[in-house]
């Protein structure tokens, strides 16, 4: 069974986590098959909309597996995949930890009245830093409070904040995400494209976008051709012919 699932409703694509056994907690496979279906999304000029979504109704996501630790930044909007199209949130029950990192990216959310939000971290002793960036998407003291007090946050109170753009009974959240994407479906691809593009311009940048971007350019020198040539050169005690790749 795949890690991560991909629906297709014509120029929607609803892109699950697929591990409801597992509260949808997030592992290797879900960040790696998460950041290959959202490239595939936006390769596909036939797909307008995203909605990112999980399988069972007890949690979006529990957040990353301890027992298996993933590379998170892979599942992150604008950190891990970039596309200009919109995607929709539709969480419901417990939205923990990396969880909450993955929607508070997302261009719109989608919750049931059982979601809530919690971010436990500083309770366990460890942060990836990447919930940094939800002080930029909601109330600076309510976002501290989260993040230092672990405090749970329900889904009105973040739709009283304006994290949550939608609440719904439990059990319709992918049908409102669904509405919410045919709306955007009639929309200009265009304009919407150009809007998100600017919003992400002006939208705070946090330490994780800026360590990811950075690792991802060290790695392509460390992995590259050109490396190579550089040690062979020097043991070799000769001019190394570097090809710029």
């Amino acid at each position: 069974m795949q890690a991560v699932s991909v629906e297709d409703r014509g120029p929607i694509s609803i892109i699950r986590i697929n591990r409801p056994e597992k509260l949808n907690a997030i592992n290797s496979a879900v960040a790696v098959e998460m950041q290959q279906a959202f490239q595939q999304f936006d390769a596909n000029p036939e797909k307008r909309v995203a909605v990112l979504s999980s399988a069972g109704d007890r949690a979006f996501s529990s957040g990353a597996d301890v027992s298996d630790l993933p590379e998170l930044w892979r599942a992150i909007p604008n950190v891990g995949f970039h596309t200009e199209k919109p995607i929709i949130a539709a969480t419901t029950g417990w939205v923990v930890g990396g969880g909450i990192v993955m929607v508070m990216m997302c261009d719109l959310m989608v919750s049931t009245e059982s979601t809530t939000f919690y971010y436990p971290e500083a309770k366990l002793g460890t942060t990836a830093g990447g919930i940094s960036s939800l002080v930029g998407r909601m109330p600076h003291k309510l976002a501290m409070e989260v993040m230092l007090l672990g405090s749970k946050v329900p889904a009105r109170r973040a739709y009283e904040v304006g994290f949550v753009n939608r609440v719904v009974p439990n059990g319709q959240h992918e049908a409102e995400a669904l509405e919410m994407a045919q709306e955007l479906v009639d929309s200009a691809p265009l304009v919407i494209a150009a809007l998100k593009r600017l919003v992400n311009q002006v939208m705070p940048v946090g330490p994780v976008e800026q360590m990811v971007g950075t690792s991802r350019l060290l790695t392509h020198v460390r992995q590259s051709e050109d490396l190579q040539e550089g040690i062979a050169a020097f043991k070799e005690k000769r001019k190394p012919r570097f090809r710029g790749r």
